[in-house]
C-alpha cells in the first residue's frame, strides 16, 4: 500500500465504504473488506466534512503548536550526547507555591516527586511519611523503597548537614534549618534519585520529620547552591558543577522550561559577568551589579548600595527561589522614581507593589548593568498584571528590613524566558534572551 506523510500527523482512517463526496476523492472501494483509506483529518476528503472540520482548524494549530514545543524539548535532549535536561514548570499553577519545579523520581521502586529548584539552597529535604505538619498528601515513603539507607552519626555527612545533630535514642544523623517561616526537622538519609533521566545512586537528602510554617514547597526542594550537600555538588562528577535554566512564565501550565545540567548543551554565545564568592555565604551566586538603566538613564545610585562586602553580606545575587526583585532601599527609590517620572501618570499601590497604575500606560524598558554584560527587561520582566482590570505595576519592591536590607536580590520573574548559566568552575553567570513559555 501506497504512504503518503503528512506534514501534520493527525489522520483519519476511512473504512470502506465511507462517502467521499470531493471531486479528487477516490471512489468508495467495493466491499472487499481488507481496503483501507488514509486521509488529512482537515483535507477535503475527511470523513468530518469540509464543513465540520474547518472551524476547528483553528483550535487545532493552537493546541498542536503547544504539543510541538513539548516534542522539540524531547528532540532537543537527543540532539547531544550526554546531554542532561529536566523540564520546568511554574510550581503557582500545580503547587500554589512561587518557586518552579522540576519532576524527580526517588527510591527503588520509584516514587514520583515535584521538586522546587532553589539555587540558595544546599540540602534537597523531601517531607517523608508521617512528618508532622508537611503540607502533602503524597510524601516519599522509605520503608517502600529498598535503597533506602539512613545516614549513621559517624558519618562524615553529617558534620556537612546545617545543625546536624544525633539523639540518644538514634543512630542516624538529623539536623535542622530555616526556609524563610518555615521550621524545618529531617533525618539525614540517602536513596537513588533520577533527575533527567540519570541516576545519583546515594543521594544525601533530608528525609522530613517535622515541618512548621508555611513557606516549605509541599513535595520538597532540590538545592542548587554551592554548599557540600547541593545536586551540584553531590554530582560534581557528572555535570562539572555546571547548569542553566529557562523559566516559563509563572503564568504558564506547561513544562516549557528547561534545567540543563553538565557542560553539554550550554549556549556558546552567551553574555555572561563573573561569579564572585562570599565565604559567609557560601551558596549564594553573587553577581557585580554596576548600575540600572531606564530607557537610556542611567538611575543615580550610591555605588555603596550595589557593592559587593564579604563581611557584611551586601552585594546582589541571582535566585530562583524568590518570585519578584529586591533592591535595597536607595536603589529601588531611584529606579522607581525614574519609572514613575518618564509614565507621569497617577500613581496607586497594590499589595506589596508602590508604583501600580489603573490605566494603560506605556513601560519604559529597564536594564540591568553588571561587570561585562548588561540584560535589557522586556515588559514582561518588568510588569506584573492584575487578572481583571488594566491595573498595571512596577514587579519589585525595596528589600525587607532585617538581615537581607543589604541585599540585591535578582529574582525569578526578572529571569523569565531567560537562558541563566551558571558555570562555577569558570566563575561565570550567563544571560541570553530565550522563550520557554509555551502559547
Amino acid at each position: 500500500m501506497d504512504r503518503m506523510i503528512c506534514s501534520i500527523a493527525v489522520l483519519s482512517v476511512l473504512v470502506a465504504g465511507a462517502a467521499a463526496s470531493h471531486p479528487s476523492c477516490p471512489a468508495t472501494p467495493p466491499d472487499t473488506g481488507a481496503t483501507l483509506q488514509v486521509s488529512h483529518a482537515f483535507g477535503p476528503c475527511s470523513p468530518l466534512g469540509t464543513e465540520a472540520a474547518a472551524p476547528s482548524w483553528a483550535g487545532f494549530l493552537a493546541d498542536q503548536a503547544a504539543r510541538d514545543a513539548s516534542r522539540l524539548l524531547y528532540l532537543d535532549s537527543l540532539a547531544v550526547r550526554g546531554r542532561a535536561y529536566a523540564p520546568i514548570a511554574s510550581g503557582r499553577q500545580l503547587l500554589q507555591t512561587p518557586t518552579y519545579v522540576v519532576r524527580a523520581r526517588l527510591g527503588t521502586p520509584a516514587q514520583q516527586l515535584l521538586l522546587a529548584v532553589d539555587t540558595s539552597n544546599d540540602a534537597a529535604w523531601i517531607p517523608c511519611s508521617g512528618c508532622a505538619g508537611c503540607p502533602t498528601e503524597t510524601p516519599f515513603k522509605p520503608a517502600e523503597s529498598t535503597s533506602y539507607r539512613p545516614v549513621p552519626c559517624g558519618s562524615p555527612l553529617c558534620v556537612q548537614a546545617p545543625n546536624p545533630s544525633c539523639s540518644p535514642n538514634s543512630m542516624s544523623c538529623g539536623f535542622s534549618l530555616s526556609y524563610a517561616d518555615s521550621s524545618l526537622q529531617a533525618a539525614l538519609s540517602q536513596d537513588s534519585l533520577a533527575v533527567a533521566n540519570d541516576v545519583v545512586k546515594t543521594y544525601t537528602f533530608g528525609c522530613l520529620q517535622k515541618a512548621t510554617g508555611t513557606a516549605a514547597p509541599p513535595q520538597g526542594l532540590l538545592g542548587l547552591g554551592r554548599g557540600p550537600l547541593s545536586f551540584l555538588s553531590q554530582t560534581k562528577d557528572m555535570y562539572e558543577a555546571t547548569f542553566s535554566y529557562c523559566l516559563p512564565s509563572f503564568k504558564s501550565l506547561n513544562f516549557s522550561g528547561t534545567l540543563r545540567l553538565g557542560r553539554n548543551g550550554q549556549p556558546q554565545r552567551i553574555k555572561t559577568t563573573p561569579l564572585l564568592a562570599n565565604p559567609h555565604r557560601s551558596s549564594l551566586y553573587y553577581v557585580n551589579m554596576t548600575g540600572i538603566r531606564v530607557g537610556k538613564k542611567v538611575v543615580p545610585i550610591p555605588a555603596s548600595a550595589l557593592a559587593f562586602d564579604q563581611a557584611t553580606g551586601a552585594g546582589t545575587v541571582v535566585d530562583s527561589g524568590t518570585m519578584f526583585t529586591r533592591l535595597v532601599a536607595p536603589a529601588y527609590a531611584a529606579l522607581r522614581d525614574e519609572v514613575r517620572h518618564r509614565i507621569r501618570a497617577p500613581v496607586s499601590s497594590l499589595g506589596g507593589f508602590d508604583t501600580c497604575y489603573n490605566t494603560t500606560v506605556a513601560w519604559p524598558p529597564v536594564t540591568l548593568m553588571f561587570d561585562g554584560m548588561q540584560v535589557t527587561l522586556p515588559e514582561d520582566n518588568v510588569v506584573i498584571h492584575t487578572t481583571y482590570g488594566t491595573t498595571s505595576c512596577l514587579a519589585m519592591a525595596a528589600a525587607p528590613d532585617g538581615v537581607n536590607t543589604v541585599l540585591n536580590v535578582i529574582a525569578s520573574m526578572q529571569q523569565q524566558n531567560h537562558r541563566v548559566l551558571f558555570d562555577v568552575p569558570n566563575r561565570r553567570v550567563g544571560f541570553s534572551r530565550e522563550q520557554c513559555t509555551a502559547a
